[in-house]
């Protein structure tokens, strides 16, 4: 990969992708309503895991997860005070690690809330926003955590959703990468 822009803030600037993809803005939609409820179903839970991982390798773990485990953990997570507890508890579901629970998050709450992947990390590596783990595998709560306090910081100052910033952020890598993307 090569750099394009000197620094995160010169790429959102100049590309900050604004629009969602239809599919997405319509699940989004559809969501709405959680978090008001404070909870979401298992029908919701997968369709939203399907949203994310669309391979099916990770279905029949979802799958066993019942309608009570689904809405209790949900709940729990949506009601946390702090983000640890929140992605934490989405993490109990099986079959659900941290970058399946940030797209949870992000689909009930877009405005304060951006999925974590490899691509996205990646990036962030490359323009030297975050000097850990750079191959973006295996992430975990304190890569969410150092993620999310970045993104929330630049929809701040871009005074846009968090979304945005992610969806830009993930963009940019797909429009750059030259390498595979798991090694």
């Amino acid at each position: 990969m090569e750099k394009r822009f000197p620094d995160i803030p010169s790429l959102l600037s100049d590309c900050l992708v604004h629009d969602e993809d239809p599919n997405t803005a319509a699940l989004i939609t559809s969501l709405s309503h959680v978090r008001e409820v404070g909870f979401f179903t298992r029908s919701e839970f997968l369709r939203m895991c399907k949203w994310k991982e669309q391979r099916e390798r990770r279905r029949q773990n979802w799958i066993s997860n019942t309608e009570d485990e689904v809405q209790l953990l949900s709940a729990r997570a949506l009601g946390a005070l702090d983000e640890a507890r929140r992605i934490l508890h989405l993490c109990r579901l099986r079959g659900v690690g941290i970058p399946v629970a940030s797209a949870f998050l992000m689909l009930v709450d877009p405005e304060n809330y951006g999925v974590i992947d490899i691509r996205v990390w990646q990036l962030l590596a490359l323009y030297n926003e975050v000097d850990y783990d750079l191959d973006g595998q295996g992430l975990q709560l304190l890569h969410w955590l150092d993620y999310l306090d970045k993104i929330r910081l630049w929809a701040g100052e871009f005074n846009v959703s968090v979304r945005a910033i992610e969806r830009t952020l993930f963009q940019h890598h797909r429009d750059i990468q030259t390498e595979r993307l798991y090694s």
